[in-house]
């Protein structure tokens, strides 16, 4: 049974953040500390990486994965690609240029910030080697298949929103579309966006989360892209039922 793994729930600055002094004890749950948002769907035989955040080198070390067979950008904002770079151990030890799935202005970006990986060079010369590949609607990739489809994030910036059988995964999203909400009907488990308390602009706060959550009714949700708004064990005390705060290492069969 395919599965998925949280490798990171917090928003762009992570937790701890740094300059900030945390109240004493809050840092002594691990929950609390949140590497930047990716997650990684385990399947049969293969496996699919959504987002390549800064920490990424240590996030699949922690979970003790080490190989990654295709990656899926949902956008190229930094803490969504800047761990882009450490593909290139995997891409040497598989002796393969990365599939890299991404809209054509992610493309784009991709291009622009990480030029090097695309050249070609004299043997031994070490970098990541992307193959720069378009999110097609359903990506067949590791024995599953996985839907794609497009949310909001802000009014100028579209993030690639996925399922896998009945698990949906939207980072990043302030609007989900009535094309996209049919995509997210009769799910077991949805993993969204609610990255603070009070509003903001670009992204779900809490209020606006739980408000979605109540119109799609999935049997169990995760909150996820937290900030430090979020003491994770008085915050779960307080949700509805059926709703939790995602973590670091949360695994989740699909």
């Amino acid at each position: 049974m395919p599965s998925v793994v949280v490798l990171g729930s917090g928003t762009s600055n992570g937790v701890p953040m740094l300059g900030f002094r945390y109240p004493e004890g809050y840092l002594d749950n691990p929950k609390n500390n949140r590497t930047r948002s990716s997650v990684i769907l385990l399947g049969p035989t293969g496996n699919l990486l959504v987002d390549c955040s800064p920490e990424l080198r240590l996030q699949m070390s922690r979970e003790r994965l080490y190989e990654i067979e295709s990656v899926l950008i949902t956008h190229t904002h930094a803490d969504h690609i800047m761990g882009m770079d450490d593909l290139r151990s995997v891409c040497l030890l598989q002796r393969r240029p990365m599939p890299i799935y991404a809209w054509d202005r992610y493309q784009k970006d991709i291009q622009r910030i990480f030029p090097y990986a695309f050249p070609p060079y004299p043997e031994g010369v070490e970098v990541p080697k992307f193959d720069l590949r378009d999110v097609p609607p359903v990506l067949e990739v590791g024995g599953m298949r996985v839907d794609t489809f497009q949310v909001w994030h802000g009014k100028t910036t579209p993030v690639v929103g996925i399922r896998c059988n009945d698990f949906a995964y939207v980072t990043d999203v302030s609007e989900i579309p009535s094309e996209a909400e049919e995509r997210l009907q009769d799910l077991d488990v949805l993993i969204l966006d609610a990255v603070r308390l009070r509003a903001h602009p670009n992204h779900f706060n809490l209020e606006g989360a739980l408000k979605k959550i109540a119109e799609l009714r999935p049997k169990k949700t995760y909150l996820t892209h937290l900030s430090h708004d979020y003491d994770h064990e008085k915050t779960s005390s307080e949700l509805p039922r059926g709703v939790e705060l995602a973590w670091d290492g949360l695994r989740i069969e699909i």
